[in-house]
């Protein structure tokens, strides 16, 4: 797993604090997986991060909008790219532990890998079609979520 992890890194991302940029440790990687694949086992089973892992440059990229308003500003943290693969296998294990053992429920479209708001609506008509095909009442109340703009309600109004 560390070893195509290593291979797929994306090289346009930028280097972490360390200065090693992501191109060096993708084409290291038949060297370097033995290494971080032990680093990570340790980790694992002590659950100790590494100090420098831990570390992070805060960056403000702004978003559309005014560059002087803060309020446009997003933070983005610069780490170090072995703690970010790291962080890719503690996430894949994770999601083939909730995944096996069922932890979210099917119908929980948000927290699942290819779902999304747009698959839950589709599943939930295609549910209720099939109610209504079946002859069963069914009744339904629609709350949309939205996102309310006060400045924009209060000018409108």
């Amino acid at each position: 797993m560390v070893s195509d992890l290593l291979h797929h890194l994306d090289t346009h991302r930028s280097m972490g604090l360390d200065g090693i940029h992501p191109r060096v440790l993708r084409e290291l990687a038949e060297v370097l997986t033995k290494t971080l694949s032990i680093l990570y086992q340790q980790s694992w089973l002590t659950a100790e991060v590494p100090v420098d892992w831990r570390l992070a440059n805060v960056m403000p990229i702004d978003k559309k909008g005014w560059k002087e308003n803060p309020g446009n500003y997003r933070p983005v943290s610069l780490t170090l790219v072995p703690g970010k693969v790291m962080e890719q296998i503690i996430l894949s294990a994770i999601t083939q532990h909730i995944q096996y053992n069922q932890v979210i429920r099917p119908s929980q479209h948000g927290f699942m890998k290819g779902r999304s708001c747009l698959t839950d609506v589709i599943s939930f008509c295609d549910k209720m079609t099939h109610l209504v095909d079946e002859g069963k009442a069914v009744d339904v109340i629609y709350c949309p979520y939205f996102s309310w703009d006060r400045d924009n309600f209060l000018s409108s109004s």
